[in-house]
């Protein structure tokens, strides 16, 4: 998995072959056959590693985060950190190779949105408890969390700097938290 990963970082999907998979990890080709029937399981397997690094790395982090203001300004900074995290080269692959991302990746983890949704779920369920966001509809509001994290995370922008801590919880705290407010009860559809 690791030489599947580092040909993945480093050539993409399209361009790796098992071939360089197998001289890299030290194994035959027929090895590698007789673990993963074709390229595309064996990418696939090195993309559901990944994904589960970096969701796994990513709630830790969060984790340790007080308030939805916060842990969104740190989710937004870890999607904009170093090239080689695993979060990095899942996005830089589902972006420039898609039909090879989803091909690899299969329908359990090929969506980047509702995945992040699914990320962002319990994070605005805990705020809702605490009393700091009331939403109506818990699985729109992820949803649309996970849209503008996206946004902010790829998209430039001339008004704001994702990477200037401050503006970003400013920004976050004066447009994302009044609406993610309705003025309802809160609602945790299960």
């Amino acid at each position: 998995m690791d030489a599947a990963e580092a040909c993945l970082r480093d050539k993409g999907i399209r361009a790796t072959t098992v071939s360089e998979v197998a001289e890299l990890a030290g194994v035959s080709r027929g090895w590698l056959y007789r673990h993963y029937p074709d390229k595309v399981a064996l990418l696939g397997a090195a993309l559901v590693r990944l994904n589960d690094v970096y969701w796994g790395e990513s709630h830790s982090m969060l984790g340790a985060v007080d308030g939805i203001v916060e842990q969104i300004a740190s989710g937004i900074q870890l999607g904009r950190s170093a090239y080689g995290s695993p979060g990095s080269l899942l996005m830089r692959l589902r972006q420039e190779e898609p039909e090879e991302f989803a091909a690899c990746a299969g329908a359990g983890v090929a969506g980047l949105v509702p995945d992040l949704a699914a990320f962002w779920r319990p994070y605005l369920a805990a705020a809702a408890e605490r009393g700091e966001v009331e939403v109506d509809d818990l699985d729109e509001a992820s949803e649309w969390v996970a849209r503008v994290v996206l946004s902010v995370t790829t998209v430039a922008s001339e008004r704001l700097d994702p990477d200037d801590r401050p503006a970003l919880v400013s920004q976050l705290q004066r447009y994302l938290v009044p609406a993610l407010r309705s003025g309802t009860t809160a609602s945790t559809k299960e």
